[in-house]
């Protein structure tokens, strides 16, 4: 097993390729420096990719995993400009706190870099160079608005204006994209444009540009894509986009830019440009490998010996399938190609979308703030991480993964483990029990059937992790992993070693040992997930963190781990167990919810206000106490007098839960109603009467978990007491009507909450008191397909609650 002390925080001797060896080369996508990440980039690109990296040094691969900071280009200039700044002023800054935000969340990379390095310099250029002496390069004419008061083309960002989409008519478009309507744009399509930096209207002139001629590589780019997208295993989301831009046609693609923050243009005739960031960002990797080692090109133009395995969001995707490996091809020389990229699709947030230039979301720095370790926020991430289809945060889902896995699966069994180990037998409060720290012999543990039955188990489920990982299939690998963990729960309860240790000590210690050595697997195969856990767990073993006993050869020998009693000798004294994971309470769920609730900016504000109302409050209620103290003030929420809960209709008065239709079928008296049997944690099912029948057919109510609005008063329909209500959406016509669905792991009778309400439900509605009449109206779906009350989301232990298709629609 590799070193699992750290990341590249100490440097150690440089790697190079081994011939006769496994050499991985990993990068993942350099993330741009003009803003702090947020959790969707962290899962998107660096951590997914360190995970890879600490797989591939636990399996004694040669590993090198390689990053840095994208730093050039118009996003750069305009952020400066933003912040009375110089360019290299705001990478510096930015550099230094993404560095920062990974070193916290445990990155392990080799290097971490930047792309406004001189030897990003030289390697762009002599690749540049490569291309115009081969004649992949053209020259062409291009119109770009010009600023005649700044004296330069505009780049897009730099100019706005109004968006000529009919029935838009934003005034603050940019030159790229408007921001109301999401519609793409030419800066030369804006109407009464203007110079974002003196705010005078620019005019269109013409610019000559460098373009790399992708038509005239296509040949040898779709050889390259056929060959290697099979043999690297490529992801469908990958494979899709990919084929997607050849299906369109290549253009020739610009490779130059009228700006001045970027790498220059080695050509007499564009000297006063630089390149276009597209071009000169992936060569990225390349230059920071350089920084690590000047002898790069034994990683880099080694395709015998060196597979190259790539991470990235899904936006990123043809920029290293088409035009990355474009321009290497187009140099006539031997680069190590890109082997499997791994994509992932889009993380949520909540209700919403993470979003950097809006500020919205939980961004790396508010990660470390909260004080929740981070291997929690790993762990939570990569069990959420969005493989083949988008995904959401939510801090009920954190919570419910953390108490839930980590402490009472996970943590349970650990601690469990190596307690019962630690107790002193002659110890009043041990009730006799324990092996005083010292790890017990498993005499005959190959004949002992549980043992011999539990350790092919392991075994088994080790080899699947080994499977998944090597497909680069993360979250699956994970999730066996944690899947052995439980196992190791129920082989201690079936063992009954509390008894075992009074009636047959030889089983019990064949069984405390079993469960010793397992606990060591888990820290092994779950170091790549959860480092610091790893660390912890090694430290309660007392084994140090450089051990070089892995789980499996480089081969995938794991014939060991079918004997887990194997891997922690007798005799061997362990450390001090402390409980590894703290419970998320649910008021800490909420005060981050409204923490980190709006954008950044609206935080801010938010944060002001209180402060200022705080301030005046004191001053108000200070008063003395008559022996020259002051007397301690009341808190502002003290202050305010309190509303009558009773009279209140509050959302919290609804007893919405997880409901499960364990059958379906057709009113025997009336046409347009289901009869269901509905499951909803109570015993029984509740029989609940649905007009749906003209919506959704009869085979789609079958198995299914719903939304049940399960303490209205019951009714009589045609016959049939209804003892509850199926909560579906509407569109504005009422033509078209679906269910409200929890997730699919929700555990079925939990109850839906509202953050920010609390409180029990009525037990049954008063109809007098029209409840549910007055909730209702403000009960519809967002724009995300999200259930929601006045814009707050139906939530469950394992995230919201959604609707396929139907946005703004009316929930009843």
């Amino acid at each position: 097993m590799a070193d699992l002390s750290g990341g590249d925080s100490d440097r150690k001797a440089v790697k190079l390729p081994v011939e006769g060896n496994r050499n991985i080369l990993i990068t993942s996508a350099l993330p741009y420096v003009n803003n702090v990440p947020h959790l969707g980039n962290i899962i998107g690109s660096v951590l997914s990719a360190d995970v890879f990296a600490r797989y591939c040094r636990l399996r004694g691969f040669n590993t090198i995993y390689i990053c840095g900071t994208d730093e050039y280009g118009t996003a750069t200039e305009t952020k400066a400009m933003e912040d009375n700044s110089t360019p290299q002023q705001i990478c510096d800054k930015y550099h230094t706190i993404h560095k920062e935000v990974y070193k916290w969340f445990n990155i392990s990379f080799d290097e971490f870099g930047r792309t406004s390095s001189p030897q990003q310099t030289e390697v762009c250029q002599a690749i540049f160079k490569k291309l115009l002496d081969n004649n992949w390069l053209s020259e062409n004419t291009m119109q770009q608005l010009y600023c005649d008061t700044c004296k330069r083309f505009l780049a897009d960002r730099l100019v706005e204006g109004t968006c000529p989409t009919l029935g838009c008519n934003y005034d603050s478009a940019r030159g790229d994209q408007c921001e109301k309507c999401g519609k793409l744009l030419n800066p030369t399509e804006l109407q009464d444009p203007r110079c974002k930096v003196c705010q005078n209207k620019p005019h269109i002139r013409d610019t000559n540009h460098l373009f790399l001629e992708l038509p005239l590589l296509k040949d040898k780019l779709e050889e390259y894509i056929q060959q290697m997208s099979v043999a690297g295993s490529w992801s469908q989301n990958a494979i899709q986009s990919t084929y997607a831009w050849l299906k369109e046609g290549l253009k020739p693609r610009c490779i130059t830019r009228d700006l001045k923050w970027g790498v220059p243009v080695p050509h007499e005739k564009f000297k006063d440009k630089v390149f276009y960031v597209w071009f000169d960002a992936p060569i990225g990797y390349v230059s920071i490998t350089s920084c690590y080692t000047s002898e790069w090109e034994k990683w880099w133009k080694n395709p015998e010996n060196v597979e190259l395995y790539q991470f990235m969001g899904k936006d990123n995707v043809p920029f290293h399938t088409v035009m990355f490996p474009s321009t290497l091809l187009g140099t006539g020389e031997k680069w190590t190609m890109m082997k499997t990229i791994s994509v992932t699709e889009y993380l949520n947030y909540e209700a919403g979308k993470f979003s950097k230039s809006k500020g919205i979301g939980v961004f790396g720095n508010d990660a470390k703030d909260t004080n929740i370790p981070a291997e929690v926020w790993r762990y939570y991430l990569l069990t959420n991480r969005p493989e083949v289809s988008d995904t959401l945060f939510t801090w009920l889902g954190l919570q419910a993964k953390l108490n839930s896995e980590l402490l009472n699966n996970l943590g349970n069994f650990i601690n469990r483990v190596l307690s019962f180990i630690a107790k002193d037998p002659a110890a009043e409060d041990s009730k006799g029990v324990g092996y005083s720290s010292i790890i017990p012999d498993a005499t005959g543990a190959e004949s002992h059937p549980l043992t011999k039955k539990f350790g092919e188990k392991v075994g088994d489920y080790a080899q699947q992790y080994l499977d998944a990982m090597e497909k680069v299939k993360l979250k699956q690998g994970l999730k066996i992993a944690m899947s052995i963990s439980g196992e190791g729960n129920a082989y201690l309860q079936e063992s009954k070693f509390w008894k075992l240790y009074k009636e047959d000590q030889t089983s019990c210690s064949v069984v405390m040992k079993t469960s010793v050595g397992l606990v060591y697997i888990l820290a092994c195969l779950l170091e790549p997930f959860m480092p610091s856990f790893s660390l912890e767990v090694l430290k309660q073993l007392n084994l140090p963190p450089d051990i070089h006993d892995s789980l499996s050869d480089g081969k995938g020998d794991i014939e060991k781990a079918k004997r887990p009693w194997e891997f922690v000798p007798a005799g061997h004294k362990i450390g001090t167990p402390e409980p590894l994971f703290k419970e998320l309470k649910d008021e800490e769920v909420e005060f981050f919810r409204q923490k980190f609730a709006g954008s950044q900016a609206d935080r801010i504000l938010k944060a002001e206000a209180e402060a200022k109302e705080l301030a005046n409050q004191l001053k108000k209620t200070e008063v003395s106490d008559g022996k020259g103290k002051k007397r301690p003030t009341k808190s502002v929420a003290e202050a305010k007098p309190k509303a009558s809960v009773e009279a209140e209709i509050s959302i919290s008065r609804l007893d919405i839960r997880v409901g499960l239709i364990t059958k379906a079928q057709k009113h025997p008296d009336a046409d347009s109603l289901y009869v269901e049997e509905i499951d909803v944690g109570e015993g029984q099912p509740r029989t609940v009467v649905s007009g749906l029948v003209k919506y959704i057919p009869l085979e789609d109510m079958q198995n299914r978990k719903v939304c049940v609005l399960c303490n209205l008063k019951p009714a009589t329909m045609r016959g049939i007491k209804s003892q509850a209500m199926v909560l579906a959406a509407s569109d504005s016509d009422h033509t078209k009507v679906e269910l409200v669905e929890p997730p699919h792991s929700a555990p079925v009778g939990e109850r839906v909450t509202f953050p920010g309400f609390k409180g029990d439900p009525d037990d049954v509605l008063n109809p007098k008191k029209k409840v549910w009449e007055t909730l209702q109206p403000d009960l519809r779906t967002n724009e995300e397909l999200v259930a929601c009350y006045k814009n707050l989301p139906f939530s469950t232990s394992a995230g919201v609650c959604k609707v396929s298709s139907i946005s703004r629609g009316s929930i009843r």
